[in-house]
């Protein structure tokens, strides 16, 4: 579902096969949805057993200096990840959808521009941040329930 801002306005979003495949943040939503135990705190906020894993983080004035013309256009999801090394590879691997501010060094955070990140990798992004967060033995659960 659009967020409640936008259905108030009577917009409606486009399907993902309008938006050239690109994720949405309904596609988030959607995704988080079939994770067990996750909760939607506010607006554009998800946690998994009280703990935040994916959420929308507008780029405060400090950010929007550090990154420039890079900057995107529209806020960011931000998305545990399992550490800082899978953090550095997804910045270095693909620099297009992912990006950071210094706000975030030192925590196993990445931002992505959602309008560059396929769905079919917003669902892997999603479930990663999920497994991150969720408590060991949900994790365990979860993984065998769906390999």
């Amino acid at each position: 579902r659009a967020p409640p801002a936008a259905r108030a306005r009577g917009a409606r979003p486009r399907p993902a096969a309008d938006r050239g495949g690109m994720a949405s943040w309904e596609d988030v939503g959607r995704v988080v949805a079939v994770l067990p135990d996750t909760a939607l705190k506010d607006a554009r906020r998800w946690t998994v057993h009280g703990k935040l894993f994916v959420w929308e983080r507008p780029l405060r004035p400090r950010d929007l200096a550090e990154l420039g013309a890079a900057a995107p256009a529209e806020p960011p999801v931000a998305l545990r990840v399992a550490d800082e090394a899978e953090k550095a590879a997804r910045l270095q691997d693909d620099p297009g959808p992912f990006l950071t501010t210094s706000h975030f060094d030192g925590y196993p955070i990445v931002l992505a521009r959602l309008d560059r990140v396929p769905v079919p990798e917003l669902e892997e992004l999603v479930q990663d941040a999920w497994l991150a967060r969720a408590p060991h033995r949900l994790a365990q659960e979860y993984l065998r329930r769906t390999e």
